[in-house]
């Protein structure tokens, strides 16, 4: 007897053919049958699929599951979605060698997850500080999608420099130093870690008191650092995620140089993120092309992240990363208390440096700092909602900026708006997602919680190519698509996921069509589960019917399996390599 059969369900098994329909027997967590006849022998559950897809589990390659993972396993916001497999450590950020307050320190406010929920989370249930040591929590921890993990480079160097140290721009690690680097990136390539994730974008910052508003300790690195790390990770044939220094943008053509093949083996390099931004409307139609072609003629192994979905960002006041940006954004947020950034908001000299940043049409930017685009929510005073900062402004007589400031002083972050950052664009977004150079990611699930949602990102990706084929004018083919969510992303990161055969471990999602719809799109809030009544921004929808996880239905029809998050037989730690 079958412990699960699935029947009746267009079945694409991740290596981009075309899709058949097929009857499925699991049992002992690995798929044992897939047959065009109907299954002769019966099953303890049985889903009929019919008029659905049946595929692998999505792959999630970009995410700060870090801290919520320690707190709540089930990670039920990505297993609703259909992802069954999450990579964490993202940004030079894990959470494997250094200690809890520095972990703390280094995450909360880049990741915008409030410092007094992770602190004291790593405080109590943070044991291990090397890779062996986190690999074996992994391996006994209720995992609910299955985990892979970078070394965060701004975790290595606070383990080796310490905190202090590791963000002075003076301190050039010495050549032991350097050595204990490469040793710990050895013995986390050992224990099955994917590789190296580092940041060189200076806009994100430290929080805390003892080195607040600094950059990540991965900013500071001198460029040999990251050679002799590179070597290690080409050596072994594992990745290097990065993000380049937005500022310049320069050190870009640095990442690829180190990804070249050139008389060497390539290094798997993979950059966030290549996004249509509204700032920079030129760059990404001809960015994507370039960087292909470049790999082409240098034999480099270089993708870009890309997002399938457009990005809209909400903010609560001043609390979004964006404002890291510019100098006088920068000197608001490194004030924690909201009295003082009030007295700020108020000061004449302060008002003028701000409308000077917002009114700047030129430099290096993310955030295109249009108040017209700044969409009022929701607030205290409900005759503002619906309206745009840019509009109040002109009725009132006012820079947007001032009147900005001016609301910030009134609400504070009872003030919530929204934007569209990037992916304004939907025939440019249908290139992005097409293009080669390009992986399907950077959701940053568990991260920017009152910010932004797209944990469904996969499904809006099936929906972009549906809603394409019905324009006669498909961005790609569907079991392509599926493919770009599944089996590219297994087989580019080396881990074991993202395929369905025979004697494979049967992680699968269910996914009916007719619900791909604009309900996937539509706001939602809920509580996060496992931090004290924390709300944050998720998505809802019905398109993914059942999820399953080594074989087991850990989300089916709205409804999670009552164990899920709670014992191990769900998701394992998938070693690399």
């Amino acid at each position: 007897m079958f412990d699960v059969a699935i029947t009746n369900g267009l079945f694409f098994d991740g290596s981009g053919a075309p899709g058949a329909i097929r009857h499925l027997g699991i049992r002992g967590g690995k798929l044992v049958a897939i047959s065009s006849e109907p299954l002769e022998e019966g099953a303890q559950q049985t889903i009929d699929a019919h008029g659905q897809w049946v595929m692998p589990g999505f792959i999630d390659m970009h995410t700060h599951y870090d801290a919520e993972l320690v707190a709540a396993p089930a990670l039920r916001e990505s297993v609703r979605h259909g992802v069954t497999t999450v990579m964490i450590g993202s940004c030079s950020i894990s959470m494997v060698l250094s200690g809890a307050e520095d972990c703390s320190d280094m995450f909360t406010r880049v990741e915008s997850v409030p410092r007094e929920h992770v602190l004291p989370l790593l405080q109590a249930r943070k044991h291990w500080n090397t890779p062996a040591d986190y690999a074996t929590f992994l391996d006994s921890h209720p995992l609910g999608p299955n985990i892979c993990s970078f070394l965060g480079h701004s975790d290595l160097r606070v383990a080796v420099l310490g905190l202090e140290r590791a963000v002075d721009a003076s301190v050039r690690p010495s050549d032991a130093e350097l050595r204990q680097m490469e040793q710990l990136l050895e013995q986390a390539l050992d224990a099955g870690l994917l590789g190296l994730s580092s940041m060189t974008n200076p806009w994100d910052k430290l929080d805390g008191e003892r080195q607040r508003s600094k950059s990540l300790p991965s900013v500071y690195a001198p460029w040999r650092e990251y050679v002799r790390l590179n070597r290690v990770l080409r050596k072994r044939g594992r990745i290097h995620q990065g993000a380049p220094n937005l500022v310049t943008k320069l050190n870009v053509f640095a990442f690829l140089w180190e990804s070249m093949g050139l008389l060497r083996k390539p290094l798997k390099t993979t950059l966030i993120t290549l996004m249509d931004v509204k700032a920079d409307p030129w760059l990404a139609p001809i960015l994507g092309p370039l960087t292909r072609t470049l790999s082409r003629l240098t034999r480099a192994d270089f993708r870009w992240q890309t997002l399938p979905v457009p990005f809209v960002t909400y903010a609560d006041g001043m609390e979004f990363v964006v404002f890291e940006e510019f100098p006088s954004g920068e000197a608001a947020l490194h004030l924690a208390s909201q009295d003082l950034r009030s007295e700020l908001f108020r000061d004449p000299d302060y008002r003028r440096r701000f409308r000077e940043d917002v009114d700047k049409r030129f430099g290096p930017r993310v955030w295109h700092r249009d108040f017209d685009d700044a969409w009022i929510v929701d607030c205290p005073d409900q005759a503002l909602a619906g309206h745009s900062v840019g509009e109040l402004a002109r009725a009132r007589g006012m820079h947007p900026g001032d009147l900005f400031l001016d609301l910030l002083v009134e609400h504070g972050p009872r003030l919530r708006w929204r934007t569209m950052i990037a992916n304004h664009r939907p025939k440019v977004v249908e290139k992005l997602v097409a293009e080669p150079a390009t992986l399907i990611g950077f959701a940053d699930s568990g991260a920017h919680i009152r910010n932004m949602a797209f944990y469904n990102f996969a499904v809006r990706l099936l929906k972009l190519v549906r809603d394409g084929e019905a324009r006669g004018q498909p961005a790609m083919p569907l079991e392509q698509a599926i493919w770009r969510l599944t089996g590219e992303l297994g087989e580019w990161f080396g881990v074991d996921a993202g395929r369905l055969a025979l004697d494979r471990r049967a992680d699968l999602v269910i996914v009916d069509p007719q619900h791909l719809d604009a309900g996937l799109e539509a706001y939602h809030e809920d509580e996060m589960e496992g931090f004290d009544g924390l709300r944050r921004m998720v998505n809802r929808g019905e398109a993914v019917r059942a999820t399953l996880i080594n074989g087991r239905i850990a989300y089916r029809d709205g409804e999670f399996a009552a164990d899920l998050g709670q014992v191990r037989g769900y998701g394992q730690f998938l070693r690399a390599g």
